[in-house]
């Protein structure tokens, strides 16, 4: 399981000229779901996105995580991110998991980091959605379980 994570002043999720998901301060969360992953893979990778520290401090160090600074998280099924691209000019999505089990990993993740309190706004799963974002530095990390 991959997350890419953005530190973002504000980040927004539209279907079909729709807002679907927006948050303010916060992580947009774009989570690929590979086939080998399990519920342990999830809570997991949830926990260091949740206590990730890439939010300034007072003294302008990243030492705060997304709920230290006040945030909230956007999360969106990023399907691409499962892709193996070792080889060749095309990616293989030979890695990525099931829809099914992508979709039900997807939603325990999102639940998941909603049990620790923090607000989580979404995409819609397998949609074409359109993305959009102030990545805050940039600051961008890409975390795995």
């Amino acid at each position: 399981m991959k997350a890419l994570i953005q530190r973002v002043s504000s980040a927004s999720v539209t279907v079909d000229q729709q807002v679907v998901g927006a948050i303010h301060t916060g992580l947009l969360v774009l989570l690929g779901v590979e086939k080998d992953d399990t519920e342990q893979h999830l809570k997991k990778l949830a926990e260091k996105v949740l206590k990730y520290r890439v939010f300034s401090d007072e003294n302008g160090k990243m030492n705060l995580n997304v709920q230290q600074a006040g945030g909230a998280l956007l999360v969106v099924s990023q399907f691409t991110l499962a892709a193996d691209t070792n080889s060749g000019l095309r990616p293989s999505f030979s890695t990525a998991a099931h829809p099914d089990n992508a979709l039900k990993l997807y939603q325990d993740f999102v639940t998941y980091c909603r049990s620790f309190g923090i607000e989580v706004a979404t995409g819609q799963f397998g949609a074409d959605m359109q993305v959009a974002l102030v990545n805050n530095g940039p600051v961008t990390f890409l975390l795995e379980s």
